[in-house]
């Protein structure tokens, strides 16, 4: 499976008055673990976005199980959960560095054409890369 792991130290800001991590942060620590799992492809979103494809997410939950707290380091664990087609498929898991599990996660996101403003398939490159991996 293509796993990555990333890791994110929770900053003042994304803190409640008592230190908890409010909980619209967490789909912002998926969104770098997402980034993070296309940097180690060698792909950014940048870059597909110059070559004319964008990635909005068009579904997301997450199930919370703990609180992250300020300065705590999390973990992030980003898994592909099947080759993409139209769209790709993520699940997260949010741990702390003792390995206390907070949050599990989901995320689907589609494949734009920037020029038909329409769905569009997975770019080869990106397929080619993940031929080496069983997912």
């Amino acid at each position: 499976m293509s796993i990555n792991e990333t890791k994110i130290r929770v900053r003042y800001g994304e803190t409640d008055q008592m230190g908890v991590v409010y909980h619209a942060n967490y789909a912002i620590y998926f969104e770098v673990g997402r980034t993070e799992w296309l940097r180690e492809f060698g792909l950014s979103y940048s870059s597909m976005e110059t070559e004319g494809i964008m990635l909005p997410v068009i579904s997301l939950s997450i199930n919370y199980k703990n609180s992250a707290r300020y300065d705590d380091v999390l973990k992030v664990k980003t898994t592909l959960k099947k080759m993409p087609s139209a769209s790709i498929e993520f699940d997260y898991e949010l741990f702390t560095e003792k390995g206390v599990l907070l949050a599990t996660g989901y995320t689907k996101l589609a494949f734009i054409d920037v020029q038909r403003n329409r769905p569009t398939r997975c770019p080869k490159y990106l397929l080619d890369k993940l031929q080496n991996y069983s997912l």
